[in-house]
């Protein structure tokens, strides 16, 4: 379907942000991001940022992490076949395996697919999250290339006491608690856990040559068990540090002629040290291990194993060297190992790197510079680097432009896995340009952001399953943005124009899973001790292979949602989700939900 929106919402944002009355702050004028790997104001940062709170995360009413993210600007999510099945995330029309993702400061992902597994992370255990759009390799290293997403779990302090349990379609049941605390002259400590159940539905349209490769297609359901903890001490004002933990476990079944179920494990464990080493100088170590674990079998009997482990370290320092002018330098090493049955050779690989930032304000502009140096212990050395300008019109506009360079290495799927790997790939690279304009009226904040990036090698899939180097992509993109209070009502949309272009050997087809068009729009309104609200979500058709002929038709979907305040500590929350009952696919004949009625009850002391 198409999307001929973008008029209209400029038109709407631009008279809700002028007729707008009796405002109050708004909360995300002193929200913390780390988009420049060092603490700013979501109005510091040059960066392309989105910001989710945990009262944002309730507010949506949303059963998983993937359904929360798919609704977010430049995200394109594909999932087979529902909770608890594989979801791949792509940003600005990069590969899924082009995204970072961070736990804590801590770097995830399968050493094998190169790909986190968002379908595992307990939603009920998050405080926050930060999408952060555009190349960051000159920071953050490979992987970065399309974006970092950084999760930060729910955190110790003042005591609290959180709960929640629910019931819906699909013999689906979910139950969570959290609990945090502070003890001593300088210590704290929080834990909870999340359960999620679910019957499922038929993952697959059954087909011999795609999907699941089968005919028989019953009902798959999937079940995760997880839990975090964290303890830290602050010794004193300068001095802190933090210990946390995530793991889960659970069971997936699949549609599938090669295994149709799962046992997987996930384990994240991040130690954390900052200290202020003298006045204007802070230094802080983060040392990680990020475990995904997984064994498949067929009608329960032992196919495969999959285990992957990554051990990280990064060292920073932060140099004050003036008013407004900061200096960020760093070193990275990570090690990837692969355990599997089917064998890689080599199963390890490891990578350092060093890095260095400067920060500097100029009265009403900002700089940012950055170069980074890696050593792949497989494809030798990298060099990327970014700079970012940005100069405030007034205290309610600013302009924005930026440039940055990023490569990734291939994965050991892409190059090793028996029968279709192909171990002469070159590692990808890219460069990107950004240009943004981004607002503040009363208690409106709009965004626009027109993008431009340049894929060289980048990896895809041949008819044959086989990882090739595409000579040359281009994306082109724009992206809108805006969230607004009016008195009881608070509105939010945006809108993704993307223009993802293969320019090698299929010169001119789609690159596949990307949706040209994407737009939602969520309206909320509070009434007293109800709070109701609904969000629709639309993309264009889509292509699933590089020759674009296998076509996902585009689709819009609408979600109603209510609640209950009934008491100071209770909440009862009900959601209709895809309310006319729509059916869609984000991957090549998986299915996605019908029509499911689902309620929570809530307590938080």
């Amino acid at each position: 379907m198409k999307v001929h929106a973008l008029p209209t919402a400029i038109g709407l944002i631009g008279l809700w942000s002028f007729v707008a009355s009796a405002v109050e702050p708004d909360p995300l004028d002193n929200v913390v991001v780390t988009a420049a790997r060092t603490a700013q104001t979501i109005d510091e940062t040059l960066a392309p940022v989105t910001v989710i709170t945990r009262e944002d995360i309730e507010r949506a009413q949303v059963g998983t992490l993937p359904d929360l993210l798919r609704s977010q600007v430049g995200v394109s999510l594909s999932n087979n076949g529902g909770p608890g099945k594989v979801s791949e995330l792509r940003l600005r029309g990069a590969n899924a395996d082009q995204v970072l993702v961070l736990v804590d400061g801590v770097a995830i992902g399968s050493a094998s697919s190169g790909t986190a597994s968002f379908q595992d992370l307990p939603l009920e255990l998050i405080d926050r999250i930060e999408i952060v759009r555009g190349p960051r390799s000159s920071l953050y290293g490979s992987e970065a290339m399309g974006g970092v997403i950084q999760i930060f779990t729910r955190k110790g302090g003042p005591t609290r006491l959180t709960a929640a349990a629910g019931i819906g379609s699909y013999g689906t049941t979910e139950s969570a608690a959290t609990a945090a605390g502070s003890f001593g002259d300088g210590g704290w400590g929080s834990a909870g856990f999340e359960r999620f159940d679910t019957r499922g539905f038929p993952a697959c349209k059954g087909d011999l040559n795609s999907g699941c490769f089968t005919l028989l297609t019953p009902p798959v359901g999937y079940r995760d068990l997880a839990a975090r903890a964290e303890v830290g001490w602050r010794f004193d004002q300068d001095t802190q540090v933090s210990l946390n933990w995530l793991g889960g476990s659970g069971h997936n079944a699949y549609n599938g002629s090669f295994a149709n179920s799962a046992l997987n494990r996930q384990q994240v464990i991040g130690l954390n040290a900052e200290t202020r080493l003298v006045q204007g100088w802070q230094t802080r170590l983060i040392a990680g291990k990020a475990d995904d674990y997984a064994d498949d079998y067929l009608d329960g009997v032992y196919v495969d194993t999959f285990n992957t482990e990554r051990r990280s370290l990064n060292w920073q320092n932060e140099v004050q060297l003036a008013a407004g002018q900061k200096l960020t330098g760093g070193v990275d090493w990570q090690i990837d190992h692969v355990d599997s049955s089917v064998g890689f050779v080599p199963n390890s690989r490891q990578t350092h790197g060093v890095y260095a930032q400067y920060l500097g304000t100029f009265g009403a502009q900002n700089l940012e510079l950055a170069l980074r140096q890696d050593h792949n212990e497989q494809f030798g050395e990298a060099g990327t680097g970014s700079v970012a300008w940005g100069y405030a019109i007034s205290t309610q506009l600013r302009v924005t432009a930026s440039y940055g360079t990023a490569f990734k290495a291939p994965t050991f799927n892409d190059l090793f896995y028996p029968g279709f790997g192909n171990p002469g790939l070159h590692p990808e690279r890219s460069r990107s340009g950004d240009l943004g304009l981004s607002g503040k009226f009363d208690d409106a904040r709009w965004s626009i952001n027109a993008f431009l990036t340049e894929f060289n090698d980048l990896i895809a899939l041949d008819a044959n399953f086989v990882p090739q180097n595409i000579d040359t992509a281009l994306v082109r993109g724009l992206e809108f943005t805006w969230k607004q209070t009016l008195r009881d009502w608070q509105l939010a949309g945006s809108l993704t124009l993307l223009d993802p272009r293969n320019e090698g050997t299929q010169a001119g087809k789609v690159l596949p899973r990307r949706a040209r068009q994407a737009m939602n729009v969520s309206v909320d309104r509070d009434l007293g001790i109800w709070r109701l609200g609904t969000l629709w979500r639309t993309e264009d058709r889509r292509y699933d292979d590089v020759a674009n002929t296998q076509v996902l038709a585009g689709y819009g979907v609408v979600d109603v949602h209510g609640e209950l305040h009934f008491a100071p500590a209770w909440r009862l929350q009900l959601r209709l989700e895809n309310s006319f009952n729509r059916d869609y696919e984000t991957a090549y004949r998986y299915n996605q939900p019908g029509r499911g009625v689902y309620a929570t009850l809530r307590y938080a002391s």
